[in-house]
């Protein structure tokens, strides 16, 4: 693991490209503020809190684990949305 700077950054990075498709498709296809597309927004939004939350969390025994296994939750989670922005229709 290289940094906390760095997993946060990829956080927001990886997050915010997920909302950003969403928002392309939204206007791709017309859908607007769609029902579907706010709820992984939504999500996207919930995941990012709760991977900074644990990011900070600083009473772990070995942080470097932790951080490791924060990013492959970033990873697992990261392609769950992505996989519902491509079942967007």
């Amino acid at each position: 693991m290289a940094s906390v700077k760095n997993l946060k950054k990829e956080i927001n990075s990886v997050l915010g490209d997920i909302i950003e498709a969403v928002y392309v498709w939204e206007t791709a296809t017309d859908n607007n503020n769609s029902k579907e597309g706010n709820a992984i927004i939504d999500e996207a939004i919930d995941v990012f809190d709760d991977l900074i939350e644990k990011v900070n969390d600083k009473s772990v025994e070995n942080r470097t684990a932790h951080l490791k296994s924060v990013n492959e939750e970033l990873e697992t989670k990261a392609n769950a949305l992505i996989e519902k922005v491509n079942k967007l229709s």
